[in-house]
Order: structure tokens, then sequence, then C-alpha cells
């Protein structure tokens, strides 16, 4: 009895010690006109997020976009068609956003996670700037009317993510069953989880991502992963899972970073369209192999979806709305 206990916690330390790729494949922050290899169309959507988890991604992370203008659209009805495509070619994980756009209300942000009760579905951790607008330094010729504007909106833009808007997800989706990806943009959102946590409102194992190099959040310095590592270390123990995202050319560098810190990736044209300096990534896959490549070249091995399932204890992609 005492060897088979400890050959199952074997297993699951082994399990555990595996890191978990996430891809964001289209996100709100980048505009159509920027790479013509960003995911717009539900096809391309579901394409993208098929082909990032053949790479190896055992998480692929969702928004939606109007087909014609690739604005945000956070309708349940933009989703459905790409969710359904995903789940019929692919066993991933399934992470809807409830970040939606800063330009959105939380009640249409939430709408999605809450129809659909995805496995995953991210929350940010608070209000703060989001600056997009110095991306007007290098794209100047834009396809649609909206995406300038939306660009320099952000120079006086508030991505509001109060306390009752937090919690207003969280009870949204209480009986669902989803877990959330939570993001955390500085030391300050991880104190604002620690708050909720307390509340009772979110529960153990806590998957927090960190997110590095975003204008208005923390920075991308080693020092600045080292102390959101230390942070929640101190605050949540053996009870969280780390991940981290670093935007823009910080995508690689800050994977490699936390890989090596025992912790989970994030990549995807959400997150930056570079696959190195001056060369557009020509698809989510693309980032994932090249994280990928970080990942076993450190001599550690990514974790399956089923194998995400267990580290993140979800409830199974047969318990979901879609």
């Amino acid at each position: 009895m005492a060897a088979e206990t400890s050959v199952r916690t074997d297993a699951k330390t082994s399990v555990r010690n595996k890191v978990i790729i996430t891809c964001a494949v289209t996100g709100a922050i980048h505009t159509p006109s920027m790479s013509p290899h960003l995911p717009v169309t539900p096809q391309e959507i579901a394409q993208a997020a098929i082909g990032a988890a053949e790479a190896g991604a055992a998480i692929v992370h969702l928004h939606a976009r109007n087909p014609v203008t690739g604005q945000p659209d956070q309708r349940p009805e933009a989703f459905t068609p790409f969710l359904q495509v995903i789940k019929q070619a692919s066993d991933c994980v399934v992470n809807i956003t409830t970040g939606g756009s800063p330009t959105m209300l939380v009640q249409e942000r939430v709408g999605p996670a809450q129809h659909f009760a995805p496995e995953v579905a991210s929350l940010n951790m608070g209000s703060m700037n989001f600056g997009l607008y110095p991306m007007l330094n290098r794209f100047k010729e834009f396809k649609h009317d909206w995406e300038k504007p939306y660009l320099e909106g952000s120079r006086d833009r508030i991505f509001r993510n109060t306390f009752a808007d937090i919690e207003f997800i969280l009870k949204t989706c209480a009986d669902n069953g989803t877990r959330f990806e939570i993001e955390c943009y500085d030391i300050g959102h991880l104190y604002t989880l620690a708050h909720f946590v307390d509340r009772g409102l979110v529960k153990a194992p806590f998957f927090v991502q960190s997110v590095f190099g975003l204008l208005g959040g923390i920075g991308p310095h080693p020092e600045d992963v080292a102390h959101m590592k230390r942070t929640a270390d101190r605050l949540f123990g053996a009870d969280y899972r780390w991940s981290v995202l670093g935007a823009g050319r910080n995508q690689l560098p800050i994977a490699a970073m936390a890989a090596a810190m025992g912790g989970n990736v994030r990549v995807g044209l959400e997150d930056s369209l570079w696959i190195k300096a001056g060369q557009l990534a020509e698809s989510n896959a693309q980032q994932v192999r090249a994280a990928r490549q970080i990942i076993e070249g450190l001599g550690l091995e990514i974790a399956t979806p089923d194998e995400a399932r267990a580290i993140l204890a979800l409830k199974g992609a047969d318990k979901v709305n879609f």
C-alpha cells in the first residue's frame, strides 16, 4: 500500500511539473491593419486555435471579432461558430475572455462565459491605464475607420475592473463550475485576488497569469518577474499555479524566465504580433512552437490538455455549454 501511494504521489508531482502553454489567438489589443496574420473571422480564429493546440498549447484563450471590420465583438453569438469547430477538432482547454475590450461594460464582457460555461474564463484583477496609443508610432495606415481612434483613445481610457465588477463576474459564473485565468498586471492585483480568496469567492488552485510589459502595468525587467512570483508565493503558497505573458517583444524572453522558474507560459498574437525583432509571426502556432522549443530546451515537458485539466482542477470538456 505504501508503495502504491508513493507511485500515485510521484505521478501527481510529475504532472504538476509539466509546463502549460496557453495561446491567446487574437485578443482585443491589436487591430487588423497591423498584421495580415491576425485571425479575424470565425474560420480564422478556429484554425488558429486548432493549429496552436496541435503545436503544443494545452489551453486556447479566445476573443471574438466582427468578421468584416475586425472590431472586438463580445456577443455570445459571435463565439458560437468557432467554439463548436474547435471542440470537434481538438481536446484543448477552451478559455473564454471576460476582459473583452476596455471599451465594453462588464455586463457585456461576462456574457459569453456566462452563456457557454467554459472550463476556464479570464478575469482581470484591477482597473488600470491600458496604453495602446504608442502603437501609432509604428503603424500609420489603417483599413478600418475604428482602428486609429481605438488606439488613440487609450491615452485617456481606464480599463475598468472595480471590486464590484470582479465580484459581479465571479458571482455570475459561480454556478458554471468555471475556473479563472486570473490576470494580474501589477503587484496590487495579487492583493486584490487575496481579498477575494479571503471572502471565499475564489477557490484553489488559482491560475495566476502575470502580465508584463504592457503600458500601465508592471514592467518586463527580470526583477519585476521575480518580484511578482515572490509576492504570489508569499500570498498563496501551494494554492496557486503561476503563468506569465510578456507583451510585444517581451513575449519569449519572459516565457524563458518563467519556465526556468517553474512557471507556465502564455503566447499568441493577442500578446505579440512578432516572432523576432522586425519579423511578424505568421501564425499563433509558430509562437507556440518557439515557446515549446524554449521549454524543452530547459529539459522540461509541456502539459497535454488533460494534464492541464488535472493541474488546474478543471471540470472537463464534457461539462461546457458548447
